[in-house]
């Protein structure tokens, strides 16, 4: 044993109080250096959590917008279709008035009763009627893919 340890460890055993705290200030030292390290390495931990976190929300977010611009995109398309559809509908139903009024024309005039195609009742079938362009409400889940 070296002289000072033997010092120490007599001192321990039998000791001056000077030494006692001493040692137990080094003790202490210790303790909350490796508190502190550990302390540090928890924080570290956790940064490097959110930080994994952050790039998989970031990456999640990124999924979403382009589904969101994909689905924005087929709204669009449809709602274009529908237009072009509901022009066709009003086109094809005032060429039906028309063709009416000339068979009814035709009909007063020679006095035959002439078969005429029938102008969908918008009370019975709306959806046979051109309508105005009415936006369209539409939910998170209404376009799974």
């Amino acid at each position: 044993m070296s002289s000072s340890r033997a010092r120490q460890t007599s001192s321990s055993e039998g000791g001056s109080p000077k030494l006692d705290a001493d040692q137990k200030k080094r003790k202490r030292m210790i303790s909350n250096r490796d508190s502190a390290r550990r302390s540090r390495q928890r924080k570290q931990q956790h940064v490097d959590d959110l930080i994994k976190q952050s790039a998989q929300l970031q990456s999640e977010n990124t999924q979403i917008a382009m589904r969101v611009d994909l689905c924005s995109q087929h709204y669009l398309k449809v709602e274009s279709e529908n237009t072009v559809l509901r022009n066709e509908v009003m086109e094809l139903t005032e060429k039906l008035r028309s063709l009416n009024s000339v068979l009814q024309f035709v009909e007063d005039f020679s006095g035959m009763e002439l078969e005429k195609p029938e102008i969908p009742d918008p009370l019975l079938k709306p959806w046979q009627l051109p309508c105005p362009g009415h936006p369209i409400m539409a939910s998170a889940n209404m376009f799974q893919f």
